[in-house]
Parts: structure tokens; C-alpha cells; sequence
């Protein structure tokens, strides 16, 4: 008995479905790596942004706590070019009003090929605090000239850039 082959014209194209099928399901894995990428840069992205933010806060941080080491002049009330009076217990924050950012100081940080402007707010918290223990107005303990009182201040510093990270940073801090 002789055996026949199916002719061409008989074939169904299993052989083009199956192949179709296979390029179909490497693209979505293609497509969904890529995704998957994306997604990752761009977290890296705003946690780089992130970390340039808080470091600008914290150079405008450091730079309130300068001046508040100067013992500046401080309103009355409310506040004045960066600079607030002792808080009133019923009023909000000062930190949440945004009358006050709009006077608080401003610094300029460079960073590499970007520059932020973070702003920062100095706020008296108290005065007249007689010292705990000793004294010292430098990082030398053994320094024991003092005022007798000390001052304490918040410190608020935030970068608020529209589109960039947005963070915001407070320090307690003592003046002998």
C-alpha cells in the first residue's frame, strides 16, 4: 500500500498560527519589562530629586541656626522677613500659614549643575531660660562664659519647587 502526502493546497498553515501566537507573547513580556524599567527609573529619578531637596533644606537649616546664634531682634507678634515672635497657643503654626513663607529668608545652594532655593523661617520659642548644668557658648566644654540665660528657637526650612520634591525640615535650637 502506497502512502500519499497531502498536497499543498490541502495544508491548514498550523505552522504561521503558532509562530503568530509566539510573537505575540514575546512582545507583552517585551512590553512588560519595559514597563517594569521605566517605572524604576523614574523612582530613581524622584528619589535623586528627593535627596537634593533635603539637602538644600538642610543647608537652610543650618543657615537659621546661624542666625538665629546672632540672638536677632524678633516681632513683637506675627512675623517680619523670616523672623517670628513667640507663637501664640490659639493661632496656627507659623510654619503652616503661607502669609509667612511668602516673607520667609530665602539661600541660594548650589549642587553640582542645579540650584535650589529653599527658605527658612526663625521662630523664638522662649526666653530667659536659665542654663541646664554647664555652659558653653562654642564646641570647647571647658568654656564657661555665658550669658546666664538662653534663648530657644524653631527653625523651619522647606523646598517647595513647583513639579520637584517638596520637603520640609525643623530643628529645636539654644543659644547660651
Amino acid at each position: 500500500m502506497k502512502k500519499t502526502l497531502p498536497s499543498r493546497n490541502v495544508q491548514q498553515g498550523a505552522t504561521l498560527v503558532v509562530v503568530m501566537i509566539l510573537l505575540l507573547v514575546m512582545t507583552l513580556l517585551a512590553l512588560a519589562s519595559l514597563r517594569g524599567t521605566l517605572l524604576e527609573e523614574r523612582m530613581s529619578a524622584n528619589q535623586y530629586d528627593r535627596s537634593l531637596a533635603f539637602q538644600a533644606v538642610e543647608a537652610a537649616l543650618r543657615e537659621g541656626e546661624a542666625l538665629a546664634t546672632t540672638r536677632p531682634v524678633v516681632p513683637a507678634a506675627g512675623c517680619a522677613n523670616g523672623l517670628c515672635g513667640m507663637p501664640d497657643p490659639e493661632a496656627a503654626p507659623v510654619w503652616t500659614v503661607a502669609a509667612n513663607w511668602a516673607g520667609a529668608r530665602v539661600t541660594e545652594v548650589e549642587m553640582g549643575d542645579k540650584t535650589a532655593q529653599p527658605q527658612f523661617i526663625v521662630e523664638l520659642l522662649a526666653d530667659d531660660i536659665p542654663p541646664r548644668g554647664t555652659c558653653t557658648t562654642t564646641g570647647d566644654v571647658s568654656e564657661t562664659v555665658c550669658t546666664g540665660t538662653e534663648r530657644r528657637y524653631r527653625i523651619t526650612a522647606r523646598s517647595q519647587e513647583a513639579g520637584r520634591a517638596s520637603v520640609q525640615l525643623q530643628s529645636i535650637y539654644a543659644v547660651p
